[in-house]
């Protein structure tokens, strides 16, 4: 078994802690954002349109998963 030995510690203090919560707030607001948008962008759509886009209305909440889950 190999080990390597750093002499380089890294060092996390409290403001980088802080900010990474708050840059997972922000991508989880996005990506909920995202969702809600493609969800009632997608069931506004008549069926025809839908059909045309290939798209049955049982699964807009899967592609609008797909889609917020894309970012």
């Amino acid at each position: 078994m190999a080990y390597v030995n750093s002499s380089r510690a890294v060092r996390v203090t409290l403001a980088d802690r802080i900010a990474a919560f708050f840059t997972v707030i922000r991508v989880s607001a996005a990506r909920r954002a995202l969702f809600s948008q493609t969800m009632n962008e997608l069931n506004n759509l008549t069926d025809r349109e839908l059909a045309d886009l290939g798209i049955a209305r049982d699964n807009i909440r899967s592609i609008a998963q797909e889609a917020a889950s894309a970012r």
